[in-house]
């Protein structure tokens, strides 16, 4: 399984430093929290990560070879599908369509081909669709296959999202704030939709400011504070070190 590494990763724009040698691993099947105050850097990473971003300094590897640099429908095909903070659904079409599109990373089929509808052509077609639909079902989404995306509530849209992820086959998910604007019993279903996922020996890594989520699912935990790493270690290390304290709370010396 694919190993997602950053070294001492810097990103500035002008003379704003938004990223400061950044340093961190996702193993295989691993859950891991990039927690901070608001502006740390988290969403920064991800765009680094997902090649929006370019670096200003150090390396992204990814399963041995180095992705920095590389565009991000490049860096999709390697493997790695991400979320967004504010949903990004296609929203005048259905829940099946827009799962369909993710694969686009994945067919073959030339111009042409879809122009002539060739055989190959509508064997992958077939296949993109039988997909597509495996992963509204692992979404809990079957029922809303022919719903178009805009008419889903709110916590289905960001259940589509994963959907749509999870449809170009990832070894590596990246979830920007999936919890945002959920309900609590939506939060615990997507915890085990979570969970299910790294189950299946995806590499999940989770931006999210909920912490009952942060918590429960992570095995290990990446602190940022001001673009720095100011932490690494399990929920339990973490939430008792006295860096990441003073980064939420403040010191006492504070004025």
């Amino acid at each position: 399984m694919a190993h997602l590494c950053l070294t001492d990763v810097s990103v500035h724009f002008g003379g704003l430093q938004a990223l400061t040698e950044v340093s961190f691993d996702l193993r295989p099947g691993e859950i891991l929290s990039l927690i901070g105050p608001n502006g740390a850097g988290k969403t920064t990473i991800f765009n680094v990560i997902t090649g929006v971003y370019r670096i200003s300094g150090g390396q992204v590897t990814y399963d041995g070879r180095t992705i920095s640099g590389l565009r991000p429908h490049h860096i999709l095909a390697t493997g790695i599908a991400r979320t967004f903070q504010n949903i990004r659904l296609f929203t005048a079409m259905t829940a099946l369509e827009n799962v369909m599109v993710a694969r686009h990373c994945r067919t073959k089929s030339s111009v042409l081909g879809a122009v002539l509808r060739t055989p190959a052509q509508k064997r992958e077609e077939r296949a993109v669709r039988e997909r597509a639909l495996a992963a509204l079902a692992f979404a809990g989404l079957s029922d809303q296959a022919d719903v178009v995306a805009k008419n889903l509530p709110y916590g289905l849209q960001r259940r589509l999202e994963i959907a749509r992820a999870l449809g170009s086959d990832p070894q590596t998910l990246l979830l920007d704030e999936p919890a945002a604007g959920l309900n609590p019993s939506e939060s615990r279903e997507l915890m085990a939709t979570i969970q299910r996922i790294a189950d299946t020996g995806i590499n999940v890594l989770l931006v999210e400011h909920d912490m009952s989520v942060v918590m429960n699912v992570s095995h290990r935990l990446v602190v940022l504070d001001h673009g720095v790493c100011i932490c690494q270690g399990t929920p339990a290390e973490v939430r008792s070190d006295p860096a990441v304290i003073e980064a939420y709370l403040g010191s006492e010396t504070d004025d």
